[in-house]
């Protein structure tokens, strides 16, 4: 057995490409509800869920036979928006009757960052200006237009080698009342998470929300949200925008949206929508975006979380895990939307340290693209009382050998 792990594994770093120069190297076997195996059988806490995608749990039932039961009947047979597919048909209703009016057109594709491309092309189209603007700190995905929007200065170190990106692009502070008097005539879209999850877990202030909405509206800029971890109940609600009762003119939705499966979507109203039609038609078009596999996992994964009322618990878990670690000495502050946490430790250093600690220990945890100071809780919203006690023990045990 260990013969072919090494030899698994210096094939994996010799043909799968690699995004850093030191991969974790841990060998996945199994995984189910919110544990991963590897083939020596030593298990690991899942704090990231994928990065806010396992929502429903690894190896959830419901998905599983939807899944199979979807791969059976169809797979792929015509390019997006030509047939009529029943779990398309079926998950966009669905989502529509979850999202706030005007919100009732949903445009399938295959990732977050595909989702946030379509968005801005759809905002520049709907109100023909060129001007698009983002937050300071902000992550919306590493295509080209995505990272376009990666708030100058802190972005810059993933962006600059790659420019030039898309012009007329700029960031404003989040969370700053007076930056959104940059938001003007010129301006097609502002992009924003409701509340910002690579600049560490921040929350927005007070009416931060609702003054954005406001100026936008005043000035004919489209607001998109991008709830792509936030979104399927990772906040506590169904969506953050709902939480803070505020709603965009377009959202953009992935990770937990496919249920584990590769999905992603923008939604809009028909209205918006409708202007992707013509002038030019095919205005934006994919192959394999809404995948009738992945979305009859996406939809099984939803139903799920209705029909088990998994969402309306997130917040008490939450609330749990921050309770059990907030005394703790080395904890500087949590802060926390639902079923998602930073744990602030102070220094880069304890945090690396940390993260030796917990894959020593069981834990799969990282830190945050923007925050390298704090660790990451974001686990499947399935996880039980037991098991956060248990996890916070392990947890415990490595903040107490920092």
């Amino acid at each position: 057995m260990k013969t072919q792990n090494n030899i698994l594994r210096r094939q994996f770093l010799s043909h799968v490409a690699q995004t850093s120069p030191a991969p974790q190297l841990i060998e996945v076997a199994k995984a189910e509800g919110v544990y991963f195996y590897t083939p020596e059988g030593k298990r690991y806490f899942d704090l990231i869920s994928g990065v806010s995608v396992s929502n429903v749990g690894h190896a959830n039932q419901s998905v599983v036979e939807a899944v199979c039961r979807q791969a059976r009947d169809y797979m792929h047979v015509m390019v997006y928006g030509e047939m009529v597919e029943r779990p398309q048909v079926e998950y966009a209703t669905l989502i529509a009757s979850l999202l706030p009016e005007p919100l009732n057109s949903v445009y399938f594709l295959n990732s977050g960052a595909e989702a946030v491309e379509g968005a801005l092309k759809l905002a520049k189209r709907y109100t023909a200006r060129t001007e698009m603007i983002s937050m300071r700190r902000a992550y919306h995905g590493s295509t080209h237009g995505a990272m376009s929007m990666m708030g100058f200065p802190e972005g810059e170190e993933w962006k600059n080698a790659f420019r030039p990106l898309l012009p007329d692009c700029k960031a404003i502070e989040y969370n700053n009342f007076d930056e959104l008097e940059q938001i003007t005539e010129r301006t097609a879209c502002v992009l924003c998470e409701p509340l910002q999850g690579e600049a560490g877990v921040r929350l927005p202030k007070e009416g931060y929300l609702d003054a954005l909405r406001r100026r936008c509206t005043e000035v004919g800029a489209l607001l998109i949200f991008d709830e792509i971890q936030t979104g399927m109940g990772r906040s506590g609600e169904m969506f953050a925008m709902t939480k803070y009762g505020v709603t965009p003119d377009i959202v953009c939705l992935a990770k937990a949206f496919g249920g584990g499966m590769p999905l992603g979507a923008f939604v809009s109203s028909n209205e918006i929508m409708g202007t992707l039609q013509h002038d030019p038609v095919l205005g934006h078009i994919t192959t394999f975006g809404g995948h009738p596999v992945c979305c009859a996992a996406g939809l099984a994964a939803a139903q799920y979380l209705i029909g088990n009322k998994v969402v309306e618990d997130v917040e008490r878990k939450g609330a749990l895990f921050e309770s059990l670690l907030l005394g703790h000495p080395n904890v500087v502050e949590i802060r926390r939307s639902g079923l998602l946490l930073a744990v602030e430790l102070g220094s880069s250093e304890r945090l690396y340290k940390i993260m030796d600690l917990f894959i020593e220990r069981g834990i799969l945890s990282d830190w945050f693209l923007y925050c390298d100071t704090a660790f990451r809780i974001s686990p499947p919203l399935v996880i039980s009382d037991s098991e956060i006690r248990e996890c916070v023990e392990l947890i415990i045990n490595c903040l107490n050998d920092l």
